[in-house]
């Protein structure tokens, strides 16, 4: 029945989610500028005729943003999706996903009318078992290309006007997502060899950071459940709270440290045969080129050796308190600057001990991605580290925190004047279906899921008995036999035992009562008659 479950929830979410559809990848797909893909379900694009969704033309915010970014109509970021779909599925109610054949997060079944919420759990508290599932999850993840993906190696310009010549590749369902980061974060071309602009980032260093990964994790989570199959999975988070080590840098976790270099992932692990993608943005700078997945080398990782002026020590709880208690979400110019920002201080550009901008230093999440001394410490290239999503679920987890200590309202949310990318209104880059900013700024129970350090202790034994339960109840026929067979077993033994024991008393009986007959004249005709030793015997 299991097995029944798992292929109806796998026809359910086994469509497209995210950049680019592979679908839509194609000439026809960047002439018409239409991503509007056919749902299986019924034949019509969107899942029209069942009511499911439609296509429509894509309404992007004119709201300004701010002067971070100067430049306009050079970018395919610019009012996403425009440069490359003008036409996309909308979808109703909770029905989701690039053709409307899926559910909105959180929600399951044929109609997507079934709400169910997921808990994700300490890495260091799971069993061993569901610590090597996890691990070979990823690797699976790392060598399975995905099925309804594929990334863009060129611009859309040099696609051609008419989309002639589709730039397009496949890539590995984990590189997939690492991919998605750079190209969030890479640097804008201006024209020409080494000519770009740096201080543009659609999902760091203003509000949409938070809200971008909170949406990055859940659909890296969905994939990991198409690719697997396991529809419980969730996303185990690292609570480094007070940590002077890294604690997940183990052989049996996320990898040691090599004996042969400091610098390597230990062989005994499985991620020290990982390439990297993506890790040198100068080079494609250089060449005014996009990444392209090629394999770059071994994932780096030497985690406490950085520079201790730039990070001058972990977080700790005191600073992730101080941290919940701000106030104000954004605050000045909504950027790496701002002061008294909770999010730039989650993000690590501000104090969390005054809530002022440190410039040259490194604190809360930004710490532990220098802490790590790699390939995590990179912008661009930092999801090849497997320990980012680890490191990112507790930040999520921190963002929830806010939200229900604050229960902010969605005008807490800056609408206009943002840097490029970060206002409420603006899609998120550079995912398919289009989600909006503003629209990620609610809890996460509102998405279908929960953290384990967060539930209530009547929440927390109910969801961790539940599952156990379950499976009691499913097998309770058996459970019932084998307590009927090992009570006659036992009852057996039992009488074996009393039989056994009665027939050796007897002998005993037997053998004393014979050996006194033959000893008695010994004690009366002893030359010794009267001792005490004797007396006693």
């Amino acid at each position: 029945m299991s097995l029944c479950v798992s292929v109806v929830l796998l026809q359910l979410v086994g469509t497209s989610l995210c950049q680019f559809p592979r679908l839509c990848a194609n000439s026809e797909g960047l002439r018409t500028k239409e991503c509007c893909p056919v749902w299986e379900g019924d034949g019509s694009a969107c899942g029209a005729l069942s009511g499911r969704g439609f296509c429509t033309e894509v309404q992007v915010s004119d709201e300004p943003h701010g002067p971070q970014y100067p430049h306009s109509g050079i970018d395919d970021r610019e009012r996403w999706p425009l440069a490359f779909f003008n036409r996309t599925c909308r979808c109703a109610g909770n029905y989701g996903g690039v053709n409307c054949g899926e559910c909105r997060f959180g929600y399951w079944g044929s109609n997507c009318a079934e709400y169910r919420e997921s808990v994700r759990r300490n890495i260091l508290t799971l069993s061993s078992a569901e610590q090597q599932k996890f691990i070979s999850y990823l690797n699976l993840a790392k060598n399975t290309i995905s099925r309804d993906y594929v990334i863009s190696t060129g611009t859309r310009a040099e696609m051609g006007e008419n989309g002639e010549n589709p730039l397009f590749s496949d890539i590995n369902t984990y590189d997939l997502f690492v991919w998605m980061h750079y190209y969030v974060s890479r640097d804008a071309f201006l024209g020409g060899p080494g000519n770009v602009w740096r201080d543009i980032d659609f999902a760091h260093e203003s509000a949409a950071f938070l809200p971008w990964h909170r949406v990055f994790l859940l659909h890296w989570e969905n994939e990991i459940r198409k690719l697997t199959g396991d529809f419980n999975f969730t996303i185990p988070y690292w609570d480094w709270r007070d940590a002077q080590s890294c604690e997940v840098c183990t052989d049996s976790l996320m990898g040691g440290r090599s004996s042969l270099s400091p610098n390597l992932i230990s062989p005994a692990s499985v991620f020290s045969s990982w390439k990297v993608i993506c890790t040198q943005p100068e080079e494609y700078n250089s060449r005014e080129a996009l990444c392209n997945a090629t394999g770059e080398g071994p994932l780096l990782r030497n985690p406490g050796n950085h520079d201790p002026n730039r990070v001058t020590r972990l977080p700790t709880t005191a600073d992730v308190d101080f941290t919940v208690g701000l106030p104000e979400y954004e605050t000045g110019p909504m950027d790496r600057f701002a002061n008294m920002s909770f999010r730039n201080v989650l993000e690590g550009f501000a104090s969390p001990e005054t809530g002022m901008a440190v410039p040259g230093q490194s604190t809360m999440h930004n710490a532990l991605h220098l802490f790590m001394n790699g390939t995590m410490s990179s912008v661009q290239g930092s999801a090849n580290d497997p320990i980012f999503v680890l490191h990112h679920a507790f930040i999520d987890s921190i963002f929830e925190r806010w939200l229900r200590t604050h229960q902010p309202l969605r005008n807490s949310y800056p609408r206009t004047n943002a840097p490029i990318g970060h206002n409420d209104g603006y899609y998120m880059v550079p995912f398919f279906p289009l989600y909006r900013n503003g629209d990620y700024f609610l809890t996460d129970k509102a998405l279908g899921y929960e953290y384990a350090y967060l539930l209530d202790p009547g929440q927390f034994v109910q969801e961790f008995l539940t599952p156990y339960l379950q499976q009691a109840e499913q097998i309770w026929q058996w459970l019932l036999g084998a307590g009927i067979l090992g009570a006659a077993i036992a009852t057996l033994f039992a009488v074996l035992v009393v039989v056994a024991r009665r027939k050796w008393k007897r002998n005993q009986r037997r053998k004393r009562a014979s050996s006194y007959a033959e000893r008695q004249p010994l004690l009366h005709s002893s030359s010794e008659e009267g001792s005490s030793y004797q007396t006693t015997l």
